[in-house]
């Protein structure tokens, strides 16, 4: 273990011989949930900076975990590195698929970014906002606090994801959870919630004004559109929720050299702000985004992993079947 923190201090210092090892092993085979969009110029700036093919295999993040749990269960070691939602990371974690990394960077990374196992760093943040159609909501109307929605002015204006049950549970825990639990029961009873799938559609809903304010969507979903011209706009209530995504290097990595080498640029000022640039929220404290001075709590994912079924039958129970009747 004490040969990988060496070999990632040494390729972030520049390290002529280990840099040649990376660059002559050539590649990096990456699976990953990264919006397909955003690909192109990650890869593209990696592989100038150094002259290594950035591999890359796309999916949904519980397709990434599948994948990768399949592949080693057939002892098939093709893949050098995941990087996926925190859940799954955390999973590979505890599948012992993983291997710990001293990044050089750790000391510039916000709070909870390094994992207490080393196994896996948050390299972004997907901060849950409040997105509305500014042609239907007025900023002088805007809540300044959840309770405010319970306001008889929100009645059937409301939506929500349909799988955010991290986010509602940490709202209720930060809340407390008999009070939390009786707000969330309150606002579906009075106002109701429009339950939908998908944060790309429920995005799409407050754009075309059917959903006039949607409690659960991505920060840089919201500002992409907004960037493009709709009519949508956003705030942050507190207790502001942050999901983590983050990089593992496999333990047995085809290309452990140049694996390190991806691992480390992706934490470093220079990938962190290709991430900002494309509207993630970066860990990197060096690198500028819109939630540099608020508070925020990240999702644990060993407590939500831990915790799952609780939360999820809570969430169905309140939010989903509620929003039914």
């Amino acid at each position: 273990m004490a040969l990988i923190a060496a070999a990632a201090s040494c390729l972030a210092q520049g390290d002529p011989a280990r840099l040649a090892a990376a660059q002559k092993e050539g590649s990096v085979t990456l699976y990953t949930s990264f919006a397909e969009r955003d690909l192109p110029p990650i890869a593209a700036a990696f592989e100038k900076k150094y002259g290594i093919k950035l591999r890359v295999w796309r999916s949904a993040s519980e397709k990434v975990l599948q994948r990768t749990l399949a592949e080693a269960a057939a002892r098939r070691y093709e893949v050098d590195a995941v990087h996926s939602s925190a859940m799954e990371m955390e999973a590979l974690h505890r599948e012992g698929l993983l291997r710990p990394v001293d990044s050089p960077h750790a000391r510039d990374l916000i709070e909870g970014a390094v994992r207490p196992h080393r196994e896996w760093t948050a390299s972004y943040l997907s901060i849950w906002v409040q997105a509305y159609n500014t042609r239907l909501v007025k900023k002088d109307e805007l809540p300044r606090s959840f309770e405010d929605l319970l306001d008889p002015r929100w009645k059937g204006r409301l939506g929500i994801e349909s799988h955010v049950w991290d986010w509602y549970s940490s709202v209720i825990l930060r809340m407390g959870e008999p009070k939390g639990l009786a707000f969330f029961r309150e606002l579906v009873a009075k106002n109701g919630l429009s339950v939908r799938s998908g944060h790309t559609l429920l995005n799409n809903l407050v754009v075309a004004g059917d959903v006039p304010m949607a409690l659960t969507m991505y920060n840089f979903i919201a500002d992409g559109a907004k960037r493009k011209g709709a009519d949508v706009d956003w705030i942050a209530l507190e207790p502001l929720i942050g999901r983590m995504s983050g990089i593992g290097v496999m333990r047995r990595a085809p290309h452990p050299n140049a694996t390190l080498l991806f691992h480390e640029w992706l934490l470093s000022p220079e990938g962190q702000a290709i991430l900002a640039s494309l509207d993630y929220v970066p860990t990197n404290a060096k690198v500028e985004s819109p939630f540099a001075k608020r508070k925020f709590t990240l999702v644990d994912p060993a407590f939500a992993l831990d915790h799952s079924d609780k939360w999820e039958k809570s969430f169905e129970d309140v939010i989903v079947k509620g929003a039914r009747r």
